[in-house]
């Protein structure tokens, strides 16, 4: 495997992990969702500039423009697919939300394939439907149907994050961490009129830094630096590692023990992701 997209690989599973943290948080919070994303948008685009600062010190102000109209893109895709995928949670069941970003590899190739001419190797497509199958075992039983406005804007919410990510990849030859922390700065600002910012406790401010930086700000800057490595499919489809880790996390951290299918349904996506890492292996 080549060591340049071994890296991109390995920092990608570590952006999963990060952003499978989500499920603890929540639960350690009270306050309502959109003062999460405030706060979380906040304390994620403050870590990302954080680092920019750190690594690019003089060249900070040339590091934002070189972003030039492509940044712009990923920074609106961004904000607004985190919008986006709040309302769906409140329009539709969880389970459509998820099948539905499942299919984000997919979303991926085509919009890689039609921007770029960028083919995907078939082992890493049959991966992304295998893992697409263990997202549909581990929602089995659990679903619903849901509003159609709801199951389109969870549509729209991938077709946003997947075509960031293909224009990422696309100019690679860009740093677009300064794209990711304007994005996340931006969805501060559209949640500011429907949060409440000033009605959380000391307590809950603590757990909101640690939320919007551990999981939202490094998760974006792990996931933004791997893509520079990778496709964009194959990001998309080892980012699915996210969905079986977050119910083990509660699990370990809460003890609600998950149903039976969602073990089953992640074993299959981790078998999935094993599928593409064999085959990585031996590619040239």
């Amino acid at each position: 495997m080549n060591a340049n997209r071994s890296t991109g690989l390995v920092l990608i599973i570590a952006a999963a992990f990060a952003f499978s943290t989500a499920g603890l948080f929540t639960r350690l919070i009270a306050v309502d969702a959109w003062t999460i994303l405030f706060w979380r948008g906040l304390f994620g685009g403050g870590f990302i500039l954080g680092y920019i600062i750190l690594t690019q010190r003089a060249r900070l102000c040339s590091a934002f423009t070189a972003i030039g109209w492509a940044g712009i893109y990923c920074t609106a895709c961004s904000a607004f697919s985190t919008i986006a995928f709040i309302h769906a949670l409140r329009l539709t069941s969880v389970a459509d939300v998820l099948l539905i970003n499942a299919t984000a590899p997919f979303i991926a190739a085509a919009f890689g394939w039609a921007l770029t001419r960028e083919r995907q190797h078939p082992i890493t497509l049959l991966a992304a439907l295998l893992a697409l199958a263990g997202v549909g075992v581990m929602m089995r039983g659990a679903y619903a149907h849901g509003n159609l406005l709801g199951d389109l804007l969870a549509l729209l919410t991938v077709a946003l994050f997947a075509s960031m990510m293909v224009v990422m990849r696309a100019r690679r030859d860009v740093s677009m961490l300064p794209a990711t922390c304007l994005s996340a700065f931006a969805a501060a600002v559209l949640v500011l009129p429907l949060a409440h910012p000033l009605q959380v406790t000391a307590a809950e401010f603590g757990v909101l830094a640690l939320f919007g930086t551990m999981q939202f700000g490094l998760g974006l800057l792990l996931l933004t630096i791997g893509m520079r490595m990778v496709s964009a499919t194959q990001a998309a489809l080892w980012g699915n590692l996210e969905l079986p880790i977050a119910p083990l996390l509660v699990w370990i951290g809460f003890g609600e023990v998950p149903p039976e299918a969602t073990w089953f349904g992640g074993a299959i996506v981790l078998a999935a992701v094993a599928l593409d890492m064999l085959a990585e292996r031996r590619r040239v």
